[in-house]
């Protein structure tokens, strides 16, 4: 009989762990406590705007080489869509100037050479100062490791950073930036094509997934919320023996060779793991979805595709309080000028917010993240809240899964 991997957790890092473990043959229980899959990373029908939204605009870069090996597992490679060369457009709401960053293909930066692939008005000289970044000492933040400031910080490196991070570069990690630019830019421009779910995330990430794993045997149980789990043996040889769900008469009690991925969010894995060390801030996300045609293209966080447009305010917890009406309204004002629209009237919207979207990415909160191994053998972390090297992300999530199962059941891992 094959093993049994129980994964807890049914977004994007605990979809990543189950179809892992099935693929290497486990017998896959996946317990998720909501109604859905998906966590953070999934689609919704919206019946004012009448389209199928996503609850945020998550970008994806062709570098990303553990999400694209998931997409090839579940049989999606082809839900992802982007332009073919690395190019970002960008505007300045300030000034009302738009450009297109044009990265070049290899590795060497050839594109800082050319007038019109990079930010106007500057000089390769002045790309320079970011340098220091790239190799960032931890415990330091992005505005400390960078002593320069000038136009390629300010309409380059600041915006992108805090859109990737979902931290203003004045209090966020300099190592969690580095570990992304090296994973990214420092691999040349095709690492770097932005790439969006052509038909959603659900579509691409998580419905592939789920067939995958019921066409493969996996028992799939939604409504079902973790409460606790039960520690056997002694000293050097404890395991987790048995899992507790709320509602449930008895525990599950798991067999001599199951193993169990914990793959929740931070405030849930501490509720069930005793003295876990894991990120206690977070960080909120807003996005403001329109239904308005506009020019197919991506400006900063700005998305506009199949007759409407969505914009994501990172690191926003300073609007939570404001009203989402007038939110829709001031977020408007700036997107029409992005898109050549008229200011008013707002069209129909939607706000989505997501208050804990992300664990703060500040250096505080990158050395409480805890390992993908737990003093037990038989007992595995995954979530991008996990010590992955790289902020909040989709690529960060799927590859803790995927490591979770690794340090699971790679027989050179164990210990």
């Amino acid at each position: 009989m094959s093993r049994r991997v129980f994964v807890v957790g049914a977004g994007v890092a605990g979809l990543a762990a189950a179809v892992e473990a099935q693929r290497r043959g486990a017998r896959v229980v996946l317990h998720e406590a909501a109604s859905h899959a998906g966590g953070r990373c999934r689609s919704f029908f919206d019946s004012k705007l009448g389209v199928t939204l996503d609850n945020g605009n998550h970008l994806l870069l062709s570098g990303n080489q553990s999400t694209m090996a998931y997409l090839r597992a579940i049989g999606a490679a082809e839900s992802l869509i982007g332009p073919t060369q690395p190019e970002y457009p960008f505007f300045d709401v300030t000034s009302g100037d738009a450009w297109t960053i044009r990265m070049s293909s290899g590795r060497l930066p050839r594109w800082i050479f050319d007038a019109d692939a990079r930010v106007p008005g500057t000089q390769p000289a002045d790309y320079l100062p970011i340098l220091p970044l790239f190799f960032a000492k931890p415990g330091r933040t992005i505005d400390e490791s960078v002593r320069r400031k000038d136009r390629v910080w300010n309409l380059l490196v600041r915006p992108l950073l805090r859109a990737m991070l979902n931290a203003d570069p004045s209090e966020a990690s300099a190592e969690l930036a580095a570990g992304l630019l090296r994973e990214t830019v420092a691999q040349g421009g095709q690492a770097c094509r932005p790439l969006v779910a052509r038909s959603g995330l659900s579509h691409a990430f998580v419905e592939p997934a789920l067939r995958l794993l019921q066409y493969g045997g996996a028992d799939i149980r939604f409504g079902s919320r973790v409460a606790g789990i039960g520690i056997s043996g002694t000293d050097s040889r404890e395991r987790v023996s048995s899992l507790a769900f709320e509602g449930a008469a008895e525990p599950v009690v798991l067999g001599a060779d199951d193993a169990v991925v914990l793959a929740v969010p931070p405030d849930a894995a501490r509720r069930v793991v005793p003295d876990l060390s894991a990120p206690q801030a977070s960080r909120a996300i807003v996005t403001v979805h329109f239904a308005a045609d506009a020019p197919a293209g991506m400006s900063d966080w700005i998305f506009a595709a199949d007759g409407r447009l969505s914009v994501t305010l990172a690191d926003s917890g300073r609007w939570l309080s404001t009203p989402h009406e007038e939110l829709a309204r001031l977020t408007w004002l700036e997107t029409a000028k992005a898109v050549r629209m008229p200011a008013v009237p707002t069209p129909p919207w939607r706000v989505v917010v997501e208050e804990h979207a992300t664990f703060a990415a500040v250096p505080a909160q990158e050395g409480s993240r805890p390992a993908t191994r737990t003093r037990w053998h038989n007992f595995t972390l995954a979530g991008d809240w996990t010590a992955t090297g790289l902020p909040a992300t989709i690529e960060g999530a799927i590859r803790s899964g995927q490591k979770a199962v690794d340090a699971l059941l790679n027989p050179s891992m164990e210990r």
